[in-house]
């Protein structure tokens, strides 16, 4: 259930080649993992991967070593970043929540790829960049990656990194700690 001590955790994955862009093909979002945290609780509920079929590239072989997800798991199980973005309004209400990722990246995608495609943006303007937010509640001189973070906080990373579902997940745990040191 979303309520208002909750928010939404995004992870993108996107097209990525080892290299230059190939001619013709941009970056694309191929994966929106998501998940709720409730702040008060601190469950995570409702995790999801939403696979999405490109339009304007494919995945290479440095993506799917990277993520596990092949082109030809998107051309089977994947959507349209369209209906993708339904999913974030109608079953999330992201445009009423506050939303985190673990940095800016996911943030400037979203808003670059809704803008090309001319698509409604579906999340709120309030989001929580978990990055640099870990790096000041720990007092960090240099940002560390998302992996790093659980590391220097001896958590588990659960799942495959660099999986949209699975990092959602892990950066909601960096979150919660983030928000219990906070409290007081």
């Amino acid at each position: 259930m979303i309520t208002t001590n909750t928010i939404i955790i995004i992870d993108l994955e996107a097209t990525c080649w080892n290299g230059s862009i190939p001619k013709g093909q941009v970056h694309e979002i191929i994966e929106i993992g998501i998940c709720l945290l409730n702040t008060q609780t601190e469950e995570v509920s409702k995790n999801k991967g939403i696979l999405i079929k490109p339009e304007r590239s494919e995945v290479s072989s440095f993506c799917t070593e990277l993520t596990t997800i092949t082109q030809d798991l998107l051309d089977n199980e994947g959507i349209s970043f369209n209906e993708a973005c339904e999913i974030l309004r109608d079953e999330y209400q992201g445009y009423q929540y506050t939303w985190a990722s673990y940095g800016q990246y996911d943030l400037n995608m979203m808003k670059k790829q809704c803008s090309f495609r001319e698509i409604s943006y579906p999340l709120s303007e309030n989001h929580i960049n978990v990055k640099e937010l870990f790096t000041k509640t720990k007092g960090l001189q240099k940002k560390v990656g998302m992996k790093g973070a659980l590391g220097i906080l001896n958590m588990p990373l659960d799942g495959t990194h660099h999986r949209g579902i699975d990092d959602a997940k892990n950066i909601a745990k960096i979150l919660s700690w983030c928000i219990t040191q906070n409290k007081g």
